[in-house]
Protein backbone atom coordinates (compact mmCIF):
# COMPACT_ATOMS: atom_id res chain seq x y z
CA UNK A 1 0.00 0.00 0.00
CA UNK A 2 1.36 3.78 -0.67
CA UNK A 3 2.16 6.25 1.28
CA UNK A 4 -0.62 8.65 0.36
CA UNK A 5 -3.32 5.91 0.23
CA UNK A 6 -2.08 5.42 4.29
CA UNK A 7 -2.55 8.53 5.19
CA UNK A 8 -6.35 8.57 3.99
CA UNK A 9 -7.04 4.88 5.03
CA UNK A 10 -5.39 4.09 8.24
CA UNK A 11 -8.15 2.66 9.79
CA UNK A 12 -9.91 1.23 6.80
CA UNK A 13 -8.10 -2.28 6.35
CA UNK A 14 -11.04 -4.54 7.20
CA UNK A 15 -11.83 -6.96 4.81
CA UNK A 16 -10.62 -10.70 5.05
CA UNK A 17 -7.97 -11.72 2.76
CA UNK A 18 -6.69 -14.55 1.39
CA UNK A 19 -3.01 -15.40 0.69
CA UNK A 20 -2.65 -16.21 -3.15
CA UNK A 21 0.83 -17.50 -2.75
CA UNK A 22 0.80 -20.69 -0.95
CA UNK A 23 1.31 -22.59 -3.84
CA UNK A 24 4.66 -20.68 -4.95
CA UNK A 25 7.68 -22.52 -4.76
CA UNK A 26 11.04 -19.72 -4.66
CA UNK A 27 13.67 -22.04 -5.65
CA UNK A 28 17.30 -20.47 -6.53
CA UNK A 29 16.91 -21.82 -10.22
CA UNK A 30 13.57 -19.94 -10.47
CA UNK A 31 15.41 -16.72 -8.87
CA UNK A 32 18.11 -17.04 -11.33
CA UNK A 33 15.67 -17.30 -14.63
CA UNK A 34 13.97 -14.14 -13.44
CA UNK A 35 16.68 -11.67 -14.73
CA UNK A 36 14.96 -8.77 -12.14
CA UNK A 37 15.05 -5.26 -14.27
CA UNK A 38 17.02 -2.32 -12.41
CA UNK A 39 14.06 0.62 -12.43
CA UNK A 40 11.34 -2.29 -12.88
CA UNK A 41 11.52 -4.65 -9.84
CA UNK A 42 13.96 -2.93 -7.95
CA UNK A 43 15.96 0.41 -7.51
CA UNK A 44 19.52 0.32 -6.31
CA UNK A 45 20.19 2.90 -3.70
CA UNK A 46 22.56 5.84 -4.65
CA UNK A 47 23.62 5.75 -0.98
CA UNK A 48 23.99 2.80 1.43
CA UNK A 49 21.46 2.44 3.90
CA UNK A 50 22.91 0.70 7.07
CA UNK A 51 22.43 -2.67 7.61
CA UNK A 52 23.14 -4.33 11.11
CA UNK A 53 24.13 -8.00 9.75
CA UNK A 54 28.15 -9.46 10.45
CA UNK A 55 30.24 -9.85 7.32
CA UNK A 56 29.62 -12.42 5.27
CA UNK A 57 25.36 -12.02 6.20
CA UNK A 58 23.12 -10.64 3.61
CA UNK A 59 20.71 -8.90 5.41
CA UNK A 60 16.73 -8.57 4.46
CA UNK A 61 14.77 -5.95 6.03
CA UNK A 62 10.55 -6.19 5.61
CA UNK A 63 9.17 -2.68 5.44
CA UNK A 64 5.79 -3.13 6.36
CA UNK A 65 2.69 -1.99 8.41
CA UNK A 66 -0.11 -3.94 10.48
CA UNK A 67 -2.88 -2.09 8.95
CA UNK A 68 -1.57 -2.41 5.48
CA UNK A 69 -3.86 -5.04 3.85
CA UNK A 70 -1.31 -5.83 1.43
CA UNK A 71 0.99 -6.77 4.12
CA UNK A 72 -1.33 -9.07 5.49
CA UNK A 73 -1.64 -10.96 2.46
CA UNK A 74 2.09 -10.98 2.26
CA UNK A 75 2.82 -12.64 5.60
CA UNK A 76 2.43 -16.15 5.36
CA UNK A 77 4.74 -16.06 1.85
CA UNK A 78 7.33 -14.19 3.74
CA UNK A 79 7.18 -16.46 6.60
CA UNK A 80 7.60 -19.68 4.58
CA UNK A 81 10.19 -17.93 2.48
CA UNK A 82 11.99 -17.08 6.24
CA UNK A 83 12.18 -20.63 6.61
CA UNK A 84 13.72 -21.97 3.68
CA UNK A 85 15.79 -19.24 3.72
CA UNK A 86 20.00 -19.79 3.24
CA UNK A 87 21.95 -19.49 6.55
CA UNK A 88 24.23 -16.60 4.99
CA UNK A 89 20.66 -14.61 4.90
CA UNK A 90 19.55 -13.10 7.96
CA UNK A 91 15.71 -10.86 8.62
CA UNK A 92 14.60 -7.60 10.25
CA UNK A 93 10.98 -6.78 10.06
CA UNK A 94 10.81 -3.09 10.62
CA UNK A 95 7.47 -0.87 10.89
CA UNK A 96 7.04 1.66 9.37
CA UNK A 97 5.45 4.82 10.55
CA UNK A 98 4.36 7.15 7.20
CA UNK A 99 2.94 9.09 9.69
CA UNK A 100 2.25 10.15 13.84
CA UNK A 101 -0.39 7.55 13.80
CA UNK A 102 1.27 4.70 12.79
CA UNK A 103 3.79 5.10 15.94
CA UNK A 104 1.61 2.83 18.56
CA UNK A 105 1.68 -0.10 15.60
CA UNK A 106 5.53 0.59 15.63
CA UNK A 107 5.48 0.46 19.51
CA UNK A 108 3.21 -2.54 19.15
CA UNK A 109 6.23 -4.55 17.10
CA UNK A 110 9.13 -3.82 18.76
CA UNK A 111 7.64 -4.21 22.52
CA UNK A 112 6.39 -7.31 21.42
CA UNK A 113 10.14 -8.34 19.61
CA UNK A 114 11.54 -7.34 23.11
CA UNK A 115 9.50 -9.62 24.97
CA UNK A 116 10.12 -12.90 22.62
CA UNK A 117 6.56 -12.80 21.57
CA UNK A 118 6.70 -11.84 17.82
CA UNK A 119 6.55 -15.58 16.72
CA UNK A 120 3.09 -15.72 19.17
CA UNK A 121 1.33 -13.04 18.49
CA UNK A 122 3.01 -11.24 14.99
CA UNK A 123 0.16 -12.95 12.77
CA UNK A 124 -2.07 -12.46 15.10
CA UNK A 125 -2.00 -8.97 14.97
CA UNK A 126 -2.30 -9.27 11.37
CA UNK A 127 -5.52 -11.14 11.92
CA UNK A 128 -7.15 -9.16 14.84
CA UNK A 129 -7.11 -5.79 12.74
CA UNK A 130 -7.80 -7.72 8.94
CA UNK A 131 -9.94 -10.00 10.32
CA UNK A 132 -11.74 -9.58 13.38
CA UNK A 133 -11.49 -5.95 12.22
CA UNK A 134 -10.11 -4.52 15.53
CA UNK A 135 -8.44 -1.29 15.83
CA UNK A 136 -5.24 -2.23 17.15
CA UNK A 137 -4.54 2.01 16.37
CA UNK A 138 -4.07 3.30 19.92
CA UNK A 139 -2.48 2.64 23.01
CA UNK A 140 -5.27 1.53 25.13
CA UNK A 141 -6.16 -0.76 22.77
CA UNK A 142 -3.17 -2.33 21.64
CA UNK A 143 -2.61 -3.01 26.00
CA UNK A 144 -5.94 -4.33 25.87
CA UNK A 145 -5.73 -6.92 22.96
CA UNK A 146 -2.24 -8.03 24.09
CA UNK A 147 -3.73 -8.81 27.94
CA UNK A 148 -6.53 -10.62 26.32
CA UNK A 149 -3.45 -13.25 24.32
CA UNK A 150 -2.59 -14.31 27.94
CA UNK A 151 0.25 -11.36 28.15
CA UNK A 152 0.87 -9.70 31.56
CA UNK A 153 -0.44 -6.46 31.16
CA UNK A 154 2.35 -4.46 33.23
CA UNK A 155 4.74 -6.47 31.34
CA UNK A 156 3.53 -5.19 28.36
CA UNK A 157 2.93 -1.91 29.22
CA UNK A 158 6.02 -1.64 30.31
CA UNK A 159 7.69 -2.54 27.27
CA UNK A 160 5.73 -0.42 25.20
CA UNK A 161 6.03 2.87 26.36
CA UNK A 162 10.40 2.17 27.30
CA UNK A 163 12.64 4.29 26.08
CA UNK A 164 14.40 1.53 24.03
CA UNK A 165 10.94 0.85 22.47
CA UNK A 166 10.76 4.37 21.49
CA UNK A 167 13.94 4.39 20.19
CA UNK A 168 13.72 1.60 17.97
CA UNK A 169 10.50 3.49 16.81
CA UNK A 170 13.08 6.41 15.58
CA UNK A 171 15.58 3.60 14.14
CA UNK A 172 12.88 2.42 11.88
CA UNK A 173 11.47 5.68 10.34
CA UNK A 174 15.52 6.32 9.91
CA UNK A 175 15.83 3.60 7.92
CA UNK A 176 12.51 4.21 5.91
CA UNK A 177 13.65 7.06 4.81
CA UNK A 178 17.19 5.98 3.94
CA UNK A 179 15.95 3.07 1.83
CA UNK A 180 13.22 5.85 0.28
CA UNK A 181 10.24 3.54 1.49
CA UNK A 182 7.25 4.51 -0.25
CA UNK A 183 4.58 1.83 -0.09
CA UNK A 184 4.48 -1.63 1.76
CA UNK A 185 5.19 -3.86 1.89
CA UNK A 186 8.40 -3.66 0.71
CA UNK A 187 11.93 -5.72 0.83
CA UNK A 188 16.01 -3.87 1.37
CA UNK A 189 18.52 -6.06 0.23
CA UNK A 190 21.91 -5.57 1.90
CA UNK A 191 21.43 -1.77 2.10
CA UNK A 192 22.29 -1.68 -1.28
CA UNK A 193 18.46 -2.57 -2.87
CA UNK A 194 14.73 -1.57 -2.46
CA UNK A 195 12.52 -3.58 -3.47
CA UNK A 196 8.63 -2.34 -3.94
CA UNK A 197 5.67 -4.88 -3.28
CA UNK A 198 5.23 -7.36 -6.49
CA UNK A 199 3.16 -9.69 -4.52
CA UNK A 200 4.89 -13.17 -4.89
CA UNK A 201 7.67 -11.78 -7.29
CA UNK A 202 9.02 -9.90 -4.71
CA UNK A 203 10.24 -12.74 -2.85
CA UNK A 204 12.04 -14.00 -6.68
CA UNK A 205 13.04 -10.93 -7.22
CA UNK A 206 14.89 -11.24 -3.95
CA UNK A 207 15.97 -14.21 -4.24
CA UNK A 208 18.15 -13.41 -7.29
CA UNK A 209 19.48 -10.39 -6.15
CA UNK A 210 20.66 -12.05 -3.09
CA UNK A 211 22.23 -14.54 -5.23
CA UNK A 212 24.14 -12.20 -7.60
CA UNK A 213 25.25 -10.77 -3.73
CA UNK A 214 26.33 -13.73 -3.35
CA UNK A 215 28.59 -14.48 -6.02
CA UNK A 216 30.74 -11.09 -5.03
Amino acid sequence: MQRRVFSRSLLAAGTTAIAATSGLTLTPALAQRVGPKEGVDFVRLPKPAPVESPAGQIEVVEFFAYSCIHCFNFEPAFEQWIQQKPSHVTVRRMPVAFSPAFVPMQRLYFALESMNLVDRLHAKVFQAIHVDRLPLTTPPAIVDWVAKQGVDRAAFTEAYNSGPTGDKAQSAVQLQDAYGVEGTPALGIAGRYYLPGQGPRTLVVANALIAELRKG
